[in-house]
């Protein structure tokens, strides 16, 4: 009996995984043009905006420097051999700002960090037992913080970089779960706060401080954990003396720290219908605008705080045709005829349909959930080629590879 039940659960989910696929493929076709696509080999895992370019963590095993106005690819960094994950910037020159070594983080347990002006790699570490999951540099006092599927959180120092591979500096193994979110801020006093979340929906705040001797340690103690969230943390941000974090429990939510810093009424948790896997409050980034951006299933959507307590959707895009991962802001500045520069804010959105899609910030914000931006035309900035790249570039992943990934970007 058991054997009958178990396989009409497989036709039944059998069944529903067809139908899903089915709809994903109408939709793909529906979507095709909206957001001037950059189609790419694989998928974004993770993604950062630099100038008008896009560096990106792919699924394809490599990693690439994108035009964000042209969609041409200018830089491929080959050598890992399994997805790329995540990626962060260190500096060449110390405390200069020119953040010139590219440090990526993948599936094969390694850390590796490159030559932006050559693409020549630099080092590689074997850094975890299992997948890396994300990767955080505080320049300031040379540390690069990396987590993993082992649940363990790393502390790594560059202090001679050029010359070795990150040295190991002391590490936490407090969470029970994946830690998939890292973030943290550089103290006054030379120590740093680190915020490290799991698939738990486990937060835990830690102080980290420099011990002395022949090679640097961090030593760390545990300040806070924070349970506000019921499940999977996706991302997290820290700045202004808030916590923003995203999670699979389909809510946003923004806590004060350190805990009762501020006299404002909390905001109330921001539902919605899908898990969240992605935030972008504009009120962190250059715009100063009170507005979030979300990402959950296959939508962008754009709230105003400005009223923190309630707040309003004021528009909403159907982007993809499959789930969006991150969101980033954009802030194209061109040259005119007359010698001026002119400046558009843009949302980048990268998704599991192997896409970025760019969209301009004002068409998601005078955009609703019923008549979305990008239904009528698509948002063209100049012709957009498909780069494919050269045949070596056509790293295709394989099915069980395929599962992996959709597994590893789901609730675990």
């Amino acid at each position: 009996m058991s054997e009958i039940s178990a396989d009409h659960s497989y036709l039944l989910r059998s069944a529903a995984e067809l139908v899903l696929t089915e709809a994903r493929r109408q939709k793909a076709e529906k979507t095709k043009s909206l957001g001037s696509p950059i189609q790419l080999t694989g998928n974004a895992i993770d993604i950062q905006i630099r100038g008008n370019c896009a560096w990106i963590a792919e699924s394809a095993h490599v990693a690439k420097k994108i035009d964000l106005e042209t969609g041409k690819t200018l830089q491929i960094y080959r050598g890992h051999t399994a997805p790329v994950t995540c990626l962060t910037f260190y500096d060449r020159y110390p405390n200069s700002g020119d953040e010139k070594l590219l440090i990526t983080g993948s599936w094969d347990k390694t850390i590796k960090i490159w030559d932006t002006d050559t693409k020549g790699l630099i080092s590689t570490t074997v850094a975890h037992d299992d997948f890396v999951k994300t990767l955080l540099v505080v320049p300031s006092v040379k540390l690069l913080v990396s987590s993993s599927s082992d649940k363990i959180v790393k502390f790594w120092d560059l202090t001679d970089v050029l010359e070795m591979s990150p040295q190991p500096a002391g590490s936490v193994s407090a969470h029970s779960r994946p830690v998939e979110c890292i973030a943290g801020i550089a103290n006054a006093d030379g120590s740093v706060t680190l915020f490290t979340a799991d698939t738990m929906g486990v937060l835990k705040v830690w102080k980290l401080e420099k011990e002395g001797g022949s090679r640097p340690r961090w030593r760390s103690t545990l300040q806070h954990t924070l349970n506000h969230h019921r499940t999977r943390i996706t991302e997290i941000i820290y700045d202004a003396g808030h916590i923003w974090t995203a999670s699979s429990d389909e809510t946003v939510q923004v806590v004060p720290y350190p805990p009762g810093s501020s006299d404002q009424k909390p905001m109330p948790p921001i539902t919605h219908p899908l898990p969240v896997r992605a935030i972008l409050p504009l009120a962190l980034s250059d715009l100063e605008e009170p507005y979030i951006v979300t990402g959950y299933g296959d939508i962008v959507r754009l709230y105003d705080v400005s009223t923190p307590t309630e707040p309003e959707v004021l528009g909403e895009i159907d982007a993809h045709w499959h789930d969006v991962t991150a969101l980033r802001l954009w802030i194209q500045k061109s040259r005119m005829h007359d010698g001026r520069t002119r400046i558009e804010p843009w949302i980048i959105s990268t998704s599991l349909d192997g896409t970025i899609r760019r969209w301009r910030f004002s068409e998601l914000r005078d955009s609703t959930p019923d008549n979305p931006a990008g239904q009528s035309k698509a948002t063209i900035i100049a012709p957009t080629p498909q780069p494919r790249g050269d045949a070596k570039d056509q790293v295709e992943l394989t099915e069980e590879e395929e599962r992996e990934l959709a597994e590893l970007m789901e609730e675990e």
